[in-house]
């Protein structure tokens, strides 16, 4: 029997416009009334997740999230469950490799603000603090406080300028950290311990749950690690071909009801 729904936000839960369907509201708030837990597993901040948790009615210390793809659980409210960061000195590695690659980067710290070291600061980046509600800072290495827990850098740009630099950036971040393609223009740097699979752990360790208990949805490579952790792992139909290959079960596209026919096709009691 399945007691949580993990789902990813971004191309899974919202459709290719960014907005929530009516089905999947409805669907999740159904789940919801049956007492099971709907969690969102983004790699955005919690404020950048904010906004669909309220829409959802996933509310209070009592139904919870996983943020930064894995680098925090948290509570509804945002109170941090577990975390797993890097130290501030990676932010001057980050800024060497952006100076090397010419890609733009930024570091995002436990309460979401982004801190870049580029003065031209990439539109990407704008971008990523504007559809997460954060605050940009431009900050130089030497300006960044050495007590600062950053829950991920991201290197961003054109698909085929991250194609490029991806080993590079993997050979020179090689220890301590786990690196991920979470969007075409976005290759994210975290702590080794930090994926949506280990913050699921975290999770049911905390609630008492299996992984038996427990569905995830998704459509991209960061999502493997929760593919890997869950009794079922369900595939976007626009989900990437690494998702689709790890996958229980593939659905409809985000565009075509596919969280709301998963819930149908796995969580709800048919009426008889």
């Amino acid at each position: 029997m399945i007691k949580l729904m993990a789902i990813d936000i971004d191309d899974t839960l919202l459709n290719s416009h960014g907005q929530l369907l009516a089905s999947t509201k409805h669907r999740v708030q159904q789940l919801l009334a049956s007492d099971v837990k709907v969690v969102l597993c983004s790699g955005r901040p919690f404020d950048g997740v904010k906004p669909f948790l309220t829409e959802l009615g996933i509310t209070g210390d009592d139904q919870y999230v996983i943020t930064n793809n894995g680098a925090l659980v948290q509570t509804a409210t945002g109170q941090i469950l577990a975390q797993s960061t890097l130290t501030a000195d990676y932010y001057a590695k980050l800024a060497a490799l952006s100076v090397k690659t010419s890609l733009g980067f930024n570091a995002i710290d436990t309460a979401g603000n982004i801190y870049t070291a580029n003065a031209n600061i990439n539109k990407y980046v704008v971008m990523q603090a504007s559809e997460n509600q954060a605050g940009l800072f431009v900050r130089d290495v030497a300006d960044l406080p050495t007590d600062l827990a950053l829950t991920k850098g991201v290197f961003v740009g054109e698909p085929d300028q991250l194609d490029a630099h991806l080993a590079e950036i993997q050979a020179g971040l090689a220890t301590g950290t786990y690196i991920v393609r979470s969007a075409p223009v976005l290759l994210e740097v975290m702590s080794d311990c930090a994926n949506k699979g280990n913050g699921l752990f975290d999770l049911t360790s905390y609630l008492g749950l299996a992984p038996a208990e427990v569905l995830a949805i998704g459509d991209a490579d960061n999502d493997l690690p929760m593919f890997e952790f869950a009794g079922i792992a369900v595939s976007m139909g626009n989900g990437g071909t690494n998702a689709k290959a790890a996958a229980d079960y593939i659905t409809t596209s985000n565009d075509e009801d596919g969280v709301a026919h998963t819930i149908e096709k796995f969580l709800l009691t048919p009426v008889s």
